[in-house]
Parts: structure tokens; C-alpha cells; sequence
């Protein structure tokens, strides 16, 4: 990680003013890390951490992140220091946020489930989420930094293929492939002859073909018809 994104002075918020505890010293995300040695060791680790990870101040503003987190806008590290969590999050139930919001004016500490959306940066697609935050460092520090753990919905399944074509079309096609006749199609499946226009129509549409000899054709280059097989039948 860029240890820029640890650093530097962090600019002030105008709804702290006048409230020294709040802005006027120096945050360092590290906390309790912040001394010696552990600093370091703090920083390697949340690089490490598959889970995104973000420190926050209390009014949202990024002290730092870790590469888990800044993948989720297809940035680096140091890209989000200093943007707003609700820049980069919409939260799914404002009421969620407020109560959050609530706990911190009161000194509340605990931790807060948010559920959140978000554009993912690599592919442009929606993300759904919940956003854990976590009021962290000396109690006496108020407000306290925000620890906000990212947990990422799995993407609903991709929908199975659709098959080329349904069972019915396919026995229609493969009877239609050794030169039955419309008529002689529907009384070995049980249909009338509008029953077999209606499934060669739909099917013509949906491969964009015309013509029986078409869609026979068709039906071999999709493999619905087994192209081993005489008289023809389905694959």
C-alpha cells in the first residue's frame, strides 16, 4: 500500500468547528498501532486482509483503505483518501444511517450494519452489500474513527442457457427433417396442424430462418437434431 494514504494533514470538516476533539489533531489510523514499530506491522496487515477495510473520520471522510476496498472502484489505495463514504456508498435505508448517525452524537459505541449499493469500478455493474462500521480508538476521543468493513453480496447466478429448442420442437423438427408432412406431424405428436404452424413460426423467429428446409438446417448447425442419426431425431 501507498504509506501516502496514512499520511499527510487531513483537512477540516465545518460541522466540527469549533469542537477541538474533532478535527484540530492529527488521526492517525494506525490508533493504539500508531507508535514504533506496530504501525507498520498495522498497514502490512490491513494490505493483507482479503476483507475491504476502510478508516474513516467520523462524518465519513476516507483516512485510509485497503487494496480490497479501493478494488471495488477499480483504484488504488491512495485514491480514496480524503472522499466521503457516502460518495462512493448509497446506502439501500436511510433509516439505517440515521441511526448511526444518532449513536455517534450520543458516544455510542457499537457496531452498525448498513446495506449498500455501489457501481463496481471493473465492469460498470451494480454491487449490493452491508457495510459493517465500527466506532474504534480512545473513548475519550469524540467523535471516534470509524472502522467499516465490507461485506460483498454474491452476484445473483447467471441464468441457465436457454436450450435451442423445446423437447416438442425438437421431435417436430426431426419428423419435419424425414419429409412428414404438417398434417402427418401433428397426428404422431397429438397436435392439430395450427399446433405445428404455431411451433415452426416461433421457431423461424427466434433463429431467424424462413422455410422448413431452413430450419431443419438450422436445427443440425445447433445441434438439436443428431447428425448420426436416420431416420432424424432429436440430439
Amino acid at each position: 500500500m501507498d504509506n501516502g494514504t496514512a499520511g499527510g494533514t487531513p483537512g477540516t470538516d465545518a460541522d466540527c468547528a469549533g469542537k477541538p476533539s474533532c478535527d484540530s489533531a492529527e488521526i492517525d489510523p494506525a490508533g493504539p498501532y500508531a507508535d514504533g514499530p506496530w504501525r507498520n506491522y498495522f498497514l502490512i496487515l490491513l494490505d493483507r486482509i482479503p476483507t475491504p477495510i476502510a478508516v474513516c473520520r467520523a462524518h465519513g471522510e476516507v483516512l485510509i483503505a485497503n487494496p480490497a476496498m479501493a478494488a471495488q472502484w477499480g483504484a488504488a489505495p491512495g485514491q480514496l483518501r480524503g472522499r466521503n463514504l457516502l460518495d462512493l456508498f448509497e446506502p439501500r435505508a436511510k433509516a439505517q444511517l440515521d441511526r448511526l448517525t444518532e449513536a455517534l452524537r450520543l458516544g455510542r459505541r457499537s457496531r452498525y450494519p448498513v446495506e449498500v449499493r455501489w457501481r463496481d469500478g471493473s465492469d460498470g455493474r451494480e454491487r449490493e452489500g452491508e457495510l459493517t462500521v465500527d466506532p474504534v480508538g480512545d473513548p475519550s476521543v469524540h467523535p471516534p474513527v470509524l472502522l467499516a468493513l465490507l461485506r460483498v453480496a454474491d452476484p445473483a447466478p447467471s441464468p441457465a442457457p436457454r436450450a435451442p429448442a423445446s423437447p416438442v420442437e425438437a421431435r417436430i423438427l426431426a419428423l419435419a427433417a424425414g419429409g412428414a408432412t404438417t398434417a402427418s406431424i401433428g397426428t404422431a405428436l397429438g397436435l392439430t396442424v395450427d399446433g405445428v404452424n404455431y411451433h415452426l413460426t416461433r421457431l423461424a423467429r427466434r433463429w431467424r430462418v424462413q422455410g422448413r428446409t431452413a430450419l431443419v438446417a438450422r436445427a443440425y448447425v445447433l445441434g438439436v437434431l443428431a447428425a448420426d442419426s436416420w431416420p432424424p431425431a432429436p440430439a
